[in-house]
């Protein structure tokens, strides 16, 4: 008797639409329509978020990927409750023996001592201050970080030690912070990245699902740059025949007080790309072929090419083409003209040991 594999369905509020199994399971289970009533035909139903606690051994990770702009990164969280679909981090939860989809974004964990471990990995005697990046592998500022304000904590230690970083984030909690972030940012010590995939709200509300609305990040850039904080924007991932208002995208945020902006194209690695394709399927399977076959045009005929200086922006006439209307863009709109570098050399980590009063 056949098996019939039971449809996929869009779940209300989340990117994934399965708890896919990770790279290292052995067995892989597959719902089926054994025939005996409406399988797959009743909505699918929601998913609650579950936070755990985990007590960090590290804060400050470094980072030897050349395409990247900063050498060391801080992710307060694992996981993230945005549910990006694309995002590139989703293959962490692997290694927490959590599926990259459904888990991914339904179970996250903070790290409850991460400002802590920062302090002291900060008062160390052979740190050197280098560039260093928070958000990278998850958003600093989802839902659950008003509650836990592990961010804050984080960013309180930095300014106490005067270490310059940056922060990227789709989420407008940032605002809140800008009691810290605009004096740091005032003696170059702090700058903000606000991702921006695209100004279609019903695209985002499906391809980002958790993450503030198109409008609302375009708010937070500019309340940011009112309140004297540098701000850049990413327009990222670039998604063929799915994201295609790159100069919109960038017209809006340059108006709203963005004086940077950089992209990157779609990335598929190791589970990302069997989500991604389940979301074509969901919700783009008229042109899913389409998406995958300009995919692989970027990527020497593969889903993936992690090689350094292609990861990001591809190769191929299509990644040319993107490049040049990026740059076409930000020269005619007057981006990325200027970029006055945060300063390494105010850094006085002596000024956190009288700090603990914080923790």
């Amino acid at each position: 008797m056949p098996e019939y594999q039971v449809p996929l369905q869009a779940i209300k509020g989340r990117g994934a639409a399965t708890r896919m199994a990770h790279r290292f399971v052995r067995d892989e289970r597959m719902a089926f329509d054994d025939g005996w009533g409406e399988a797959g035909l009743e909505p699918a139903p929601p998913q609650a978020t579950q936070v755990a606690f985990e007590t960090a051994k590290s804060a400050v990770n470094t980072v030897e990927s050349p395409d990247i702009f900063f050498e060391h990164s801080l992710n307060p969280y694992r996981g993230c409750e945005h549910g990006c679909v694309y995002c590139y981090a989703r293959p962490t939860h692997s290694y927490l023996n959590l599926s990259p989809g459904l888990d991914f974004e339904t179970r996250i964990v903070a790290k409850h001592n991460i400002a802590q471990v920062l302090r002291e990995e900060l008062l160390r005697p052979g740190h050197v201050p280098k560039l260093l990046n928070i958000g990278s592998a998850t958003d600093c500022y989802q839902p659950v970080e008003r509650e836990l304000r592990l961010t804050r904590a984080v960013i309180e230690v930095l300014g106490a030690a005067r270490h310059p970083f940056t922060l990227i984030t789709k989420g407008s909690g940032v605002e809140r912070d800008l009691d810290l972030l605009a004096p740091l940012a005032r003696a170059r010590l702090a700058a903000v990245y606000v991702t921006i995939t695209t100004l279609d709200a019903p695209l985002a509300r499906i391809l980002e699902p958790r993450a503030a609305a198109p409008h609302r990040r375009l708010r937070t850039v500019r309340t940011l740059v009112e309140a004297g904080v540098p701000v850049g924007v990413s327009v990222a991932p670039q998604i063929p025949f799915i994201t295609e208002d790159m100069e919109q995208v960038l017209a809006a945020a340059q108006a709203a007080g963005a004086t940077s902006a950089f992209y990157t194209v779609l990335r598929l690695p190791w589970e990302v790309r069997d989500l991604f394709l389940q979301w074509l399927q969901v919700h783009y399977p008229q042109r899913a072929q389409r998406v995958m076959a300009r995919v692989h045009d970027m990527r020497g005929g593969r889903d993936y090419d992690a090689r350094f200086g292609q990861r990001m922006r591809g190769e191929g006439e299509w990644a040319d083409l993107l490049r040049q209307r990026f740059q076409l863009a930000c020269r005619r709109l007057g981006l990325n003209r200027q970029r006055e570098p945060l300063d390494l050399t105010q850094f006085q980590p002596a000024a956190l040991r009288g700090q603990a009063s914080l923790f």
